[in-house]
């Protein structure tokens, strides 16, 4: 039995193999493994989002709002935090700054992506009176799982990888070339042969596994103790940024350093971190409501939740309804008895009780619905 196992964990492989490729060319159209992961996780981010805002009370369909301005805003926000920690590449030595533009051969830092992106779903969020901090906690879960479908672009890229390793769960990288031409090129090119050139940590690998784990912590944490006014999102920084701060010292791709040699990324994640854990213990206070403005205009209170409900105006016209009729009895009262000053009675009503006119004026409580 002991022979037979050790035969079948001998014939495994003992290393990660890379995908040969990472682009294949429908005609004139290439397809890049590095964007469908991308819009695939955007994709599970804000179905994941939807179902949560909903189930904090929030309207259907908003989240998409949302996303029309998150998700162009994240997108900038992510290359320009990309070429800001890896500018040498673009404009440098020898550097191409036409590529800075190439967003789709990868580069998207998650800092900037956050960042301008939470500028994006803020003016979505104030123009329909939505509180920010609420709808972050909604999104939490889903941003940190559409970044674990991301790093799956970086493994078809053979990119952001660690130092050579003897690891049973090392990643062979593989030698890609143009077919046609036989230059190396390692984003657009096949591996023609799969001999490795060198096995190394597969660092993508490890913060995607983490990020899965976030994920599902902030999901449990927040149904444990109701996290609210952006706790929820402040677990989802602080618990992504702890893994990111180990796993960026295992890099070996290039990126801007600063004091004593050490990535800007690690001191990024280490500050970031240290600020989250202090939100997260020290914001108070019950979930927000998330109704906002079902009209969908901008408001001068914009960011203060609550639904705009015509209750008052309508009583006030049931109010004139009421006078009106009231006045017009009188003169066919006044009409009728030749300017008697006795009034018929056929107003008269009962104390307390509503005439039927303004009891149809006034709507039930379905005025304050959806």
């Amino acid at each position: 039995m002991t022979d037979s196992v050790s035969a079948v964990l001998a014939s495994l492989p003992m290393t990660i193999p890379s995908p040969p490729q990472g682009v294949w060319n429908l005609g004139p159209v290439p397809l890049r493994a590095y964007a469908l992961c991308i819009i695939a996780g955007i994709v599970v981010a804000v179905w994941m989002t939807e179902r949560r805002f909903v189930a904090r009370g929030g309207a259907p369909g908003f989240v998409i709002d949302v996303a029309v301005w998150a998700v162009p805003f994240g997108l900038i926000g992510g290359r320009l935090y990309h070429l800001a920690t890896d500018w040498r590449t673009y404009f440098g030595p020898g550097g191409d700054p036409v590529a800075a533009l190439y967003v789709w051969n990868g580069g998207l830092g998650i800092w900037g992506a956050i960042a301008l992106g939470g500028v994006g779903a803020w003016i979505a969020c104030r123009r329909r009176g939505v509180p920010l901090t609420g709808f972050a906690d909604a999104a939490a879960p889903g941003i940190v799982l559409a970044q674990a479908i991301g790093r799956l672009g970086n493994y078809f890229n053979q990119e952001l990888y660690g130092a050579p390793t003897t690891l049973p769960w090392g990643l062979e990288i593989y030698r890609r070339v143009d077919p046609a031409t036989g230059v190396v090129d390692n984003l657009g090119g096949v591996a023609l042969d799969r001999t490795p050139i060198e096995v190394v940590q597969p660092t993508f690998l490890y913060e995607l596994v983490w990020n899965v784990l976030v994920a599902l912590l902030v999901i449990w944490a927040d149904r444990r103790f109701s996290l609210a006014r952006g706790r929820a999102f402040a677990l989802y920084v602080a618990g992504y940024t702890l893994g990111r701060f180990f796993i960026e010292m295992l890099r070996t791709d290039p990126a801007l350093t600063r004091v004593e040699g050490v990535r800007v990324n690690v001191i990024v994640s280490g500050v970031l971190c240290v600020g989250a854990l202090l939100y997260l213990f020290l914001a108070r206070g019950p979930r927000e409501d998330l109704a906002g403005d079902p009209t969908g205009s901008p408001d001068d209170d914009a960011g203060t939740p609550g639904l705009v409900t015509p209750r008052d105006d309508e009583n006030d016209d049931a109010r004139a309804a009421r006078a009106s009729r009231v006045a017009a009895s009188d003169r066919d009262d006044t009409e009728t008895h030749h300017g008697a000053a006795e009034p018929s009675g056929v107003d008269a009503e009962p104390e307390g009780v509503q005439p039927e006119e303004e009891a149809s004026a006034t709507p039930p409580s379905s005025a304050h619905g959806s």
